[in-house]
C-alpha cells in the first residue's frame, strides 16, 4: 500500500509541477521582455508558495497582454497550486473559466499562424493543464484525450526546432510513465518502451537551462525513485532546493528518497514540510494527516514504536473532518488504524 500511495503522490506532484513551472525559457524566451519579466516573477512566487503575490502578477499579465493565453493559464495554475498545497477544495468554476478561455485562444492563435512554434506550445501547454484538471476530477476519458493532444503539440514543437527545450520535460515525463503503466502490454507490436527516451529528454532539459529545468528535475527525482536509484534522486533534489530552499514541492521528493537511505533525514524533511505551513491549526488537517502518517511509518521501521504510536493517536484524534478531506484521504485513515493496531500488539 505504501508504494501505491507514493505513486499516487508522484502523479499529483508531477502534474502540480507541470502547472507551476513556466512556459518560456531563458535561451528561447518569448519575444517580449515585459512578458518574460512578469512570468519569471509570478512563477517564482508560486514555487515559493507566495500565492497572493503570484495571483496579482498574473492578473497584471492577463490585463496587459489579453491576446496571450499565458495570464489565464497561470491564474488557473495559481489556484490549483494553492488548493493542492493546502489540501483544500479548489475553485473549479474559476479554474475552468480560465482554462477553457485559454484553450479557445490557443486554438485561434494556432489556426492563424501554424508556423509559429509558440502557438503550438500554447496549445500543448493548455491541453496539458486541462488533462491534469480533468484527471483530478475523475474525468479520465477527457483527461487522456487532452493528454494525447498535448503530447502531439509538444512533438510538433520539436519537429520545428529540436532546441525548443521546454517541450522536453513534459514529453520526457509522459514517455517514461506511459511506458511504465503499459509495461504489461509490451508484447503487442504497437506498444513501445519509451522509458530510456523519456529519461534522455529530461536530461536534455536539465542540461539546457530553462524554467522547465525544475519540472525536469522533479520528474527525474521520481523516476530515479521508481528505479530505486535513491542517491541520484537525493542529489538532484538538493540541487533544486539550493535555488528554492523553502519550496515544499521539491521537499516531498527528497523526503521520499531518504525513506530508503536515511529514515532520520526523511523524518526531518517531512517535519520541515509540516512546520512550514502557516496557521496549521486553522487548516483542514489533510496535510497534517498525510505527513504524520509518513513520519509514523518511518519511526515504526526504525523500531521507535512509541513515537509512531503517538503520531497515530494524534491523527485518529482529529475530529470533524470535512467530507472533502475524507474523500481525498481515501483509505489512509484505515491504514493509520492498521498501523496503530500492529504497534499495540507488539
Amino acid at each position: 500500500m505504501q508504494v501505491t500511495g507514493h505513486l499516487v503522490l508522484f502523479r499529483k506532484i508531477y502534474f502540480l509541477l507541470l502547472l507551476i513551472i513556466p512556459a518560456v525559457i531563458y535561451s528561447q524566451e518569448y519575444p517580449d521582455n515585459n512578458v518574460n519579466t512578469l512570468l519569471k516573477s509570478g512563477i517564482d512566487n508560486i514555487i515559493n508558495q507566495n500565492y497572493s503575490q503570484a495571483q496579482g502578477i498574473f492578473e497584471k499579465l492577463n490585463s496587459k497582454y489579453p491576446e496571450l493565453p499565458f495570464g489565464k493559464i497561470y491564474l488557473a495554475a495559481t489556484e490549483i497550486a494553492r488548493s493542492y498545497d493546502y489540501g483544500e477544495e479548489s475553485n473549479e468554476e474559476l479554474i475552468l473559466k480560465y482554462l477553457n478561455s485559454a484553450k479557445e485562444q490557443s486554438k485561434e492563435l494556432l489556426n492563424e499562424k501554424p508556423s509559429n512554434i509558440w502557438n503550438h506550445y500554447f496549445a500543448g501547454l493548455t491541453e496539458g493543464y486541462i488533462s491534469y484538471y480533468e484527471g483530478l476530477n475523475g474525468n479520465m476519458l477527457t483527461s487522456i484525450k487532452e493528454g494525447i493532444n498535448s503530447s502531439s503539440n509538444l512533438e510538433d514543437c520539436l519537429k520545428m526546432d529540436q532546441a525548443f527545450y521546454d517541450a522536453y520535460p513534459g514529453l520526457g515525463t509522459y514517455k517514461y510513465w506511459k511506458s511504465k503503466k503499459t509495461e504489461f502490454l509490451k508484447w503487442l507490436p504497437f506498444v513501445h518502451d519509451d522509458r530510456a527516451e523519456g529519461i534522455n529528454y529530461l536530461e536534455k532539459a536539465i542540461n539546457n537551462f530553462s524554467y522547465n529545468t525544475y519540472l525536469a528535475v522533479n520528474s527525474l527525482i521520481w523516476i530515479y525513485i521508481d528505479q530505486k536509484d535513491f542517491n541520484k534522486a537525493i542529489h538532484i533534489s538538493r540541487k533544486a532546493l539550493e535555488k528554492y530552499p523553502a519550496s515544499r514541492f521539491f521537499k516531498w521528493g527528497l523526503g521520499r528518497a531518504y525513506e530508503d537511505t536515511d529514515r532520520s533525514k526523511a523524518i526531518q524533511i517531512y517535519n520541515e514540510i509540516l512546520n512550514s505551513y502557516p496557521n496549521l491549526n486553522n487548516m483542514n488537517h489533510y496535510n497534517e494527516i498525510i505527513l504524520k502518517h509518513l513520519i509514523a511509518q518511518q519511526y515504526e521501521k526504525m523500531g521507535e514504536k512509541g513515537k509512531a504510536l503517538t503520531l497515530c493517536n494524534e491523527i485518529l484524534g482529529i475530529k470533524n473532518l470535512s467530507e472533502f478531506v475524507k474523500n481525498k484521504l481515501g483509505d489512509r485513515l484505515d491504514r493509520v488504524r492498521d498501523l496503530k493496531s500492529m504497534l499495540t500488539k507488539q
